[in-house]
C-alpha cells in the first residue's frame, strides 16, 4: 500500500482557505426563506428608531438589514465586496470616480451652505435646475429645500454579485425590435443593457429602469409615512402605507431563479405587488393589486379594493393617470416611474439629451438624513458627483396627462434620481426626487433610509416620505385577490 504523504504547511493553509470559503458561503433554498411576517417591523417600531421629523440618528447602523433580518437570510444576501466591484466595473466598462471631476473642479469635498452658491458659480453648472433651486432655507411654497449639505468623494457603486454575473452572462442577448421595443423572451435576468449604445440608446437606458435591480430585485416589503404639505408648509395629509412586492421573471438573487413559477412563464409576467394605505382614516384599507407583463402589447392588470364600497374595481389605462391619494403623483408614477414602454399604448419619442456629471444627493449608508418640522427641510444631506444620463420621453398620444418626461439616471447603477413631468402645454407639472439606501456588503440599493420628495408645481403642493424597506420572500397567495380584499378589511 502506498504511504500517505503528510500535508505540508502550505497544503494546510490551502485547506484552511477552502474551509473558510465553504463555510462562509451561505445559501438558502426557497423553502428555507423566513416568513416575512416573522421579522418585518411595524411603522410604529420604525418610528422608535427614526422619528418622522427632526431625527438625525443614523439608524441604519443599528436598525438596518444586518440587524433586523434573520442571520442566515442576511448572510445569503451578502457577497465579497471586491468581487462585486471588479465584476460590475467590467460589465458597465468604467468606475464612476474616473468619469467625474471635470466640471467645476474647484468645488471640492466638504461642507457648504446655500450662501456658498453665490460665491461659487460652478454649483449652477453641477446641478440640474430644480435641485439648484432647492438649495435654500425652507420656505413656501414647497417642502424639501436643502439649506446646507456635505459633498463626499465619488464612490464606485455596484450591484450584488448574482446580478452582475447574470448581466455578464446575458450581455448582448437581450434584443429590441425594429422600433426599439424589448423582445420580452430575449431578456433572462440582470441589467438588460449595461453598455447602452446605438440608435436605440435612450430606449435601452429606459429598459434598464423598467427591469430595475432595486430593492433586492423588487422582492421586498416597504412601510412609510406619507406627509402631504400645502403651499403654506402646513401638513394637510398624514398617512402611512405598505407594499408587498415580488419579481416574477429574470430572478437571480433569490430562489426560485429565472421564472417565479410556471404561471409566470406561461403568461410572461414580470412583477406583482400589493400596495395599501393604513392611514388616515378616510383612505385606510384602500389597497391596490398590480400585475405587470413583460409583453409591451399585454395590458397590465391593476385592481383597487375600496372598503367604503366593499368592492374591487378594475383600473383602466386611463385610470393610471389619476392622482394617488395624498401624494403628488399618478399611479403611473409609483416608485417614481412605472409606466410601461409601449409602441401602441401611450408611446413616446426617446432621446438622450446629455451624458455628463452632476452633483446629486448621495446614496446613504447610514440613514442620517432627516426632515425638519420647521420649514420641512431636508437635513444632513450629502452630495456626490455622479456620471448621469439625461433622457427625454416625448409623449406621442395627446390624450396622456404628461406632454414629456425628463429623467436623470445614474450611468453606473441605472438608478433614477430626478424625474421632471411636464404638462401638455410644456409647463413643469410634477417632479420626483429620491436618494437611496446603500448596503455595500449586499451590493444593493433600496429606499430604506432614503428621502423621497414629490412636488406639484402647477398647484403648489409637496409629498414627503422617509421609507423603511427590507427584502422579503412573498408567495402567490400574498398577492391574490383574496389577499387584496382581506388586507382592505383589516
Amino acid at each position: 500500500m502506498r504511504a500517505t504523504k503528510p500535508l505540508s504547511l502550505s497544503n494546510w493553509g490551502l485547506l484552511f482557505v477552502l474551509l473558510v470559503l465553504i463555510t462562509s458561503a451561505v445559501t438558502l433554498s426557497a423553502a428555507e426563506y423566513p416568513d416575512p411576517e416573522s421579522y418585518l417591523p411595524t411603522l410604529a417600531t420604525v418610528d422608535k428608531h427614526k422619528a418622522p421629523y427632526d431625527d438625525p440618528r443614523p439608524y441604519l447602523t443599528t436598525f438596518g438589514p444586518k440587524h433586523v433580518l434573520p442571520k442566515n437570510f442576511y448572510a445569503a444576501l451578502t457577497f465579497d465586496i471586491d468581487a462585486m466591484k471588479s465584476l460590475w466595473a467590467e460589465v458597465v466598462g468604467f468606475k464612476a470616480p474616473d468619469r467625474v471631476g471635470k466640471i467645476a473642479p474647484e468645488i471640492a469635498a466638504g461642507k457648504y451652505t446655500y450662501k456658498d452658491l453665490e460665491k461659487n458659480p460652478g454649483f449652477r453648472k453641477l446641478m440640474w435646475p430644480d435641485l439648484y433651486g432647492r438649495i435654500k432655507p425652507g420656505a413656501p411654497p414647497h417642502s424639501g429645500n436643502i439649506p446646507d449639505f456635505e459633498i463626499i468623494p465619488t464612490r464606485q457603486l455596484y450591484w450584488a454579485l448574482p446580478i452582475a454575473e447574470a448581466t455578464k452572462k446575458n450581455l448582448g442577448k437581450t434584443k429590441l425590435d425594429a422600433k426599439g421595443y424589448l423582445l420580452g423572451d430575449t431578456w433572462a435576468g440582470g441589467v438588460p443593457f449595461p453598455k447602452p449604445s446605438g440608435p436605440f440608446k435612450a430606449q435601452q437606458i429606459m429598459y434598464n429602469l423598467e427591469k430595475r435591480m432595486l430593492a433586492w430585485e423588487l422582492n421586498f416589503y416597504i412601510v412609510s409615512h406619507v406627509i402631504g404639505v400645502n403651499s403654506s408648509l402646513n401638513v394637510d395629509f398624514d398617512g402611512g402605507y405598505d407594499v408587498k412586492h415580488v419579481r416574477l421573471a429574470g430572478r437571480t438573487l433569490m430562489e426560485p431563479y429565472g421564472w417565479f413559477d410556471k404561471r409566470a412563464k406561461m403568461r410572461n409576467e414580470f412583477k406583482t405587488f400589493m400596495f395599501g394605505f393604513m392611514a388616515p382614516r378616510d383612505v385606510a384599507g384602500v389597497y391596490q393589486q398590480a400585475l405587470y407583463s413583460n409583453d409591451q402589447n399585454t395590458a397590465d392588470q391593476l385592481m383597487l379594493y375600496i372598503p367604503a364600497m366593499r368592492r374591487v374595481r378594475k383600473m383602466s389605462a386611463t385610470d393610471t393617470q389619476d392622482p394617488v391619494m395624498g401624494q403628488d403623483q399618478i399611479y403611473d408614477d409609483n416608485e417614481g416611474w412605472m409606466q410601461k414602454l409601449s409602441s401602441t399604448r401611450y408611446p413616446y419619442k426617446y432621446e438622450v439629451l446629455e451624458e455628463r456629471e452632476y452633483l446629486v444627493p448621495a446614496a446613504t449608508a447610514d440613514g442620517a438624513e432627516y426632515i425638519s418640522s420647521k420649514g420641512k427641510e431636508f437635513r444632513n444631506v450629502r452630495m456626490e458627483r455622479r456620471p448621469l444620463y439625461v433622457v427625454k420621453l416625448t409623449q406621442q398620444d395627446p390624450n396622456y396627462v404628461y406632454g414629456h418626461r425628463i429623467f436623470y439616471i445614474d450611468a453606473e447603477t441605472f438608478n433614477f434620481l430626478h424625474i421632471e413631468n411636464y404638462n401638455r402645454k410644456g409647463k413643469l407639472y410634477r417632479t420626483w426626487d429620491g436618494n437611496y439606501g446603500w448596503f455595500p456588503e449586499m451590493g444593493m440599493f433600496s429606499w430604506c433610509g432614503s428621502l423621497i420628495l414629490m412636488r406639484d408645481h402647477v398647484d403648489p403642493h409637496s409629498g414627503v416620505q422617509q421609507p423603511y424597506q427590507l427584502p422579503a420572500a412573498w408567495s402567490r397567495s400574498d398577492m391574490s385577490m383574496k389577499a387584496l380584499t382581506s388586507s382592505g378589511k383589516k
